[in-house]
């Protein structure tokens, strides 16, 4: 039997069952509506909220980079990468340029041939981990400040800050323990020049430069906005069909109700979750699942979260540091590695960054409890 038959033979099994269980509990019609009420919902209640977001914050970050703040933030921040991260200085600017937009940013930036010149082979790789750890930051932040828990999310900022120094030293140490020749530095033509280095002064007045920069951020912030509705649309209504149970008069196919079959499973180890990340209601533990593939996703649960009531600081702080840390490092980290010429080290990437989100989020968890004692 042909391969090609094959995995059509395992699809449609899978869909079947899949489909068949949530129909026998819910009813084939209310199933049907519910996943087309669900991401209707999403659409008009959640993405378009988080792309007035990115609007927001896209204009913002423009700003910020044409006014040369974003230059200040990279040389404030510089003394600290070799410490913390055992990267050179110039990476600061990867960090910053992710946090205000998101994880590809990183692989722009390193593809410069005087950016990387002040990189060895192993340093340069782990800039993967270390701008994934940043993307969409911004975004993350001020939407989970929006749901009125600013001391959950930059607690939960501190643990992401934390989980990207473990994931960048973990990629670091297994890939120069497994590949010994990442030990060389980056090769580099031409006559090397200060990374971030102002440019000329512009000659376009200030208000036309204001203009054009939050205009440009702006349609920026659209492109994301954009660029996430599949995930969302898709990834989110998945996990809200096998997180959430019927409403209060059984399953009429409204939006938000499912099989509770997340739950229930994550109930059978309830203490490790309530443990590591202070989780009390196990409906919880989607968010972090949905951040592996897509943090914006991620973000689309919060509002169902908070109109169950299970939304706290606490569970801010843990979505805020697991959510930046991860920021969909499944569906990007691969594709990363490869354009930069290192697909042999993609394993040791994503193990790496399982790890450490996973500490972010535990951080981030003990952390709020010191702050709620304050």
């Amino acid at each position: 039997m042909k391969r090609s038959t094959v995995e059509a033979l395992v699809l449609l099994a899978v869909l079947c069952a899949m489909f068949g269980v949530l129909g026998w509990r819910m009813g084939g019609e209310n199933l049907i509506n519910t996943l087309t009420n669900t991401a209707h919902n999403l659409l008009l209640n959640t993405v378009f909220y988080l792309m007035g977001i990115t609007v927001l914050t896209g204009a913002l970050s423009k700003l910020l980079a044409e006014f040369g703040v974003v230059r200040l933030l990279e040389k404030l921040l510089r003394p600290l990468m070799k410490p913390l991260y055992n990267l050179p200085g110039a990476a600061a600017l990867g960090g910053v340029m992710t946090f205000l937009s998101d994880n590809p940013a990183i692989i722009a930036l390193s593809k410069d041939k005087t950016f990387s010149s002040y990189f060895k082979k192993y340093q340069l790789v782990s800039l993967t981990n270390f701008g994934t750890a940043f993307g969409m930051g911004f975004v993350v932040v001020v939407t989970m400040i929006s749901f009125g828990q600013a001391g959950g999310a930059f607690v939960g900022l501190f643990g992401a800050i934390c989980g990207s120094v473990i994931s960048t030293r973990l990629m670091q140490r297994s890939c120069r323990k497994a590949f010994p020749e990442m030990e060389e530095p980056v090769s580099s033509e031409g006559p090397l020049e200060q990374a971030g280095a102002e440019d000329d002064a512009p000659s376009k007045s200030v208000f036309m430069r204001f203009l054009n920069a939050i205009l440009d951020g702006g349609k920026n912030g659209v492109e994301l906005g954009l660029a996430i509705i599949p995930g969302v649309l898709i990834i989110t209504t998945a996990v809200i069909l096998v997180t959430f149970g019927p409403g209060a008069d059984g399953y009429t196919g409204a939006a938000n109700q499912g099989v509770p079959i997340l739950p229930w499973l994550a109930e059978k180890i309830h203490w490790v979750f309530e443990w590591l990340f202070g989780f009390e209601d196990m409906r919880l533990i989607a968010f972090p699942m949905t951040a592996l593939g897509s943090v914006g996703a991620s973000l689309g649960l919060l509002g169902t979260y908070n109109d169950a009531g299970i939304l706290n600081g606490n569970a801010i702080a843990v979505f805020t540091a697991i959510g930046m840390c991860w920021s969909g490092f499944l569906s990007t980290h691969t594709a990363m590695l490869d354009s930069l010429g290192y697909r042999k080290a993609i394993s040791k990437a994503l193990g790496a960054h399982t790890v450490a989100g996973l500490c972010a989020g535990v951080i981030a968890h003990f952390t709020y409890m010191l702050f709620a004692l304050l």
